[in-house]
């Protein structure tokens, strides 16, 4: 089985993926959080320094691409195939109401027309590059994936993601396996799935119930027990591993970002993945939002994992 590592925004930038492969590895993709398109055909430096080569050395990195006009998707497309890139990502999955309002992300699904002539353009335009797409299943319905996944199945796509969940679910209720299991029989592209896989078990009765699906995309999982992979291989945790992970991420943040209080916002936003693999911590968590100095957060961090 194949494991993918989840783009997310503002999470799994360049300084988390390259520290996470270097303690852990075990990924055989990270995908890129998404890269917004504009009018201009621009592309921000902040993003420009996430997908730079030189910040991705040893890892299989897929940019993803966020957009719903095909003119801009190609210019990106270009932009990412001149620095080596030879996959790109579409984004039909993001539910947050400020990108589906734009009718991008999983917005998108609620135009299967103009959908379809989308991926048509971009199919005729960019055939030099391999294009994975992740989806959600629809807008408000599981009945609308019908109509998607025969659009989908027109298309060379290099994968198809599917996280089976609405975008009115974000991440709440349960990821609907009947759709997906629909997929699994109907979808021509291969299928990779993603959604509430947290641990070993999961994982290991997702293989049993879906022998035919080789590829799996992970993200909260391995952010709320960064060993994951390797308790998959059969490793014990090792909480001292967590600790070292930790301070690197801390001081690689300490290097690129511009005061104290900006790494440990960046800091806390791991943490609040963390405890939940972590029982019995409530009085560590609470202290840890209370944390203002880096010094302090650092004495709490030994104090929790260094036992």
């Amino acid at each position: 089985m194949n494991f993918y590592f989840a783009p997310l925004e503002g999470i799994t930038g360049y300084i988390y993926r390259n520290t996470y492969e270097k303690y852990f590895g075990g990924m055989n993709k990270y995908f890129s959080p998404f890269i917004s398109t504009n009018q201009h055909f621009g592309i921000q430096n902040k993003e420009k320094r996430d997908v730079a080569p030189e910040n991705n050395k040893g890892i299989y990195l897929v940019p993803q691409i966020l957009t719903n006009h095909a003119e801009q998707f190609r210019d990106m497309a270009e932009k990412m195939a001149a620095l080596g890139y030879k996959e790109v990502n579409i984004n039909l999955g993001c539910p947050s109401r400020t990108v589906v309002t734009k009718k991008k992300g999983s917005g998108f699904l609620a135009c299967p027309e103009e959908l379809d002539n989308f991926l048509s353009e971009i199919f005729y335009y960019c055939q030099d590059m391999e294009i994975s797409l992740k989806t959600r299943i629809g807008m408000e319905a599981p009945e609308e994936f019908d109509r998607l996944l025969e659009i989908y199945n027109k298309y060379p796509l290099k994968e198809l993601i599917i996280h089976p969940r609405l975008q009115v679910d974000y991440y709440k209720n349960h990821p609907n396996m009947d759709v997906f299991q629909m997929a699994v029989k109907k979808a021509k592209a291969p299928l990779c799935y993603n959604g509430d896989l947290f641990s070993v078990e999961d994982i290991e009765n997702f293989k049993k119930e879906y022998p035919s699906v080789e590829n799996v995309m992970l993200g909260r999982g391995p952010l709320r027990n960064p060993t994951l992979m390797k308790e998959l291989a059969g490793e014990e945790r090792d909480l001292n591993l967590w600790y070292d992970f930790l301070m690197e991420l801390c001081e690689e943040y300490e290097r690129f970002l511009s005061g104290q209080m900006n790494v440990l916002y960046k800091m806390k936003e791991h943490w609040y993945y963390l405890f939940q693999s972590l029982p019995d911590c409530e009085k560590q968590a609470k202290a840890m939002r209370k944390i203002k100095h880096l010094d302090e957060y650092k004495i709490l961090v030994k104090s929790i994992l260094c036992k």
